[in-house]
């Protein structure tokens, strides 16, 4: 915390047992920082279990991290998408299920800002962020304070949920209080162009395989085809084009898998992007009634359609090579950029090593950690481990007992990775994905393996739901 304001909260010099439990009303008051998803469901699973918060966030205190653009809570950074809203196939989907069913403020917000996106969830992000900031601002026991957190506090209970970007002196606390040093990787940001400089004479509106989301019609993504010989051409311009260079600290920072910046694709092969944000497989050209060799996808980014995200596009290249190479694409000719791509550097722990089944580190069990700095990765994963962590605490400060959801569950499994799942010799940030779930207890056909998994975690998740947490539900 600033010391300019005369807040401290450091190894120590703890802040005070009155700082967290309020001697009038009674109540145990939680730390919670960083105002992400993570720390933004956490605070509201916390306050809806009649738990008193106080939020602490940087942004708005005259701080800012490299990639946020606005001090809202809960702020979308990269792509506007929370990926597959498809329960029956999907972990991600089944993911989502489980948390509207446990009263999740991201789920909630994210549904009323719905963007049209097929089977996915895209949300306008302006209005999922203001919707959560209002949300938590007019929550009674909500205290939202715009200050930096230098230092890990040494008492009371915390929740740490700085996210991706730490503050440097967050991220040194952190180090110190956990004896090693924090791991890292590159996540990149995709491009966003304005709807009016595309041009539609050439690009069309489609979905893939013309699937129907729940606010869409089959055609809810613009569609930009390539020939080979453009397909090639562009190719070799990523290959070619001008890069950002990492400073000496970077060099050794691996890149996310599933957050590869286009170039670095393509440097895996000539038809690594063609098989991958570049596939053609279930589109046509309206305009020609054939397939294209490659298509680049562009989902819409906000309520009034003027802003479109362009979809796997995250890139390294600097400004000038980015926006010379991408109007090559047909249809983007002339077009106009509300946000070139991007790349920052993302932090991380080991968790496996650090922190026990309840995500408590081992060594200041007060402390919890919730997000995307626990080795999550994903804006649905990062606000699920926070939702979990939210209602943890809830359950300590009211003297209740917290069961851990089972494996089989998108939560479980989600879980059980972070904290032992994973191997901690070589820790790398992972989305949910069926491959963290046990294995069906009967051989089932590989074409009906998801959806027996989806009926396995829905009937497990109702079980623990109405069983183990029935205590902890919110009041």
């Amino acid at each position: 915390m600033p010391s300019s304001e005369g807040k401290t909260a450091i190894f120590g010099k703890s802040l005070t047992y009155l700082d967290y439990h309020n001697t009038k009303t009674g109540m145990t008051q939680v730390h919670v920082i960083g105002g992400g998803l993570a720390g933004s469901e956490a605070a509201w699973q916390l306050a809806e279990a009649g738990v008193k918060v106080r939020l602490s966030e940087m942004r708005g205190s005259g701080e800012m991290t490299p990639a946020h653009q606005t001090d809202g809570l809960a702020e979308l950074v990269c792509s506007n998408s929370f990926r597959s809203d498809d329960a029956e196939k999907n972990a991600v989907g089944l993911l989502h299920q489980e948390m509207r069913k446990l009263n999740s403020i991201v789920m909630g917000e994210g549904d009323k800002a719905r963007l049209p996106a097929g089977s996915a969830l895209a949300v306008d992000r302006d209005h999922f962020s203001q919707g959560v900031t209002q949300a938590l601002a007019e929550h009674p026991l909500v205290e939202i304070v715009r200050e930096r957190v230098d230092q890990l506090p040494d008492s009371g209970p915390v929740i740490v949920a700085t996210g991706p970007l730490t503050a440097m002196s967050l991220a040194e606390s952190i180090g110190a209080a956990t004896g090693e040093d924090s791991l890292a990787f590159f996540d990149a940001i995709a491009p966003i162009v304005y709807r009016e400089s595309i041009n539609m004479d050439i690009a069309w509106m489609q979905s893939r395989w013309d699937k129907v989301g729940p606010e869409g019609d089959g055609k809810d993504y613009i569609n930009c085809p390539m020939n080979r010989d453009q397909y090639e051409a562009f190719i070799q311009g990523l290959l070619d084009g001008e890069k950002t260079e990492f400073k000496q600290w970077e060099k050794d920072t691996p890149y996310f898998e599933g957050c590869m910046p286009i170039e670095v694709m393509a440097s895996r092969g000539p038809e690594t992007l063609r098989f991958g944000p570049m596939k053609p497989v279930g589109l046509t050209n309206a305009h020609t009634g054939e397939s294209a060799y490659a298509v680049v996808q562009l989902r819409q980014d906000n309520a009034l359609g003027t802003l479109w995200n362009m979809v796997g596009f995250q890139t390294k290249l600097k400004y000038g090579a980015q926006s010379e190479l991408l109007r090559s694409i047909p249809g983007l000719e002339k077009a106009e950029f509300a946000r070139m791509g991007g790349l920052h550097r993302n932090t991380f722990i080991n968790a496996p090593k650090l922190l026990d089944n309840q995500l408590r580190l081992k060594k200041a069990p007060h402390i919890r950690f919730a997000g995307q700095i626990t080795g999550c990765e994903g804006y649905v994963e990062s606000a699920a481990v926070g939702l979990m962590v939210g209602r943890m605490v809830a359950a300590e400060v009211k003297g209740e007992i917290f069961t851990e959801p089972p494996q089989t569950t998108a939560f479980g499994a989600l879980l059980s990775h972070i904290t032992g799942g994973a191997d901690a010799s070589d820790y790398q940030p992972m989305n949910v994905n069926f491959g963290l779930f046990p294995p069906m207890e009967v051989r089932v056909k590989k074409k009906f393996r998801k959806e027996a998994y989806t009926h396995r975690a829905r009937e497990d998740f109702s079980a623990w739901q109405n069983h183990t947490l029935a205590e902890s539900e919110p009041a």
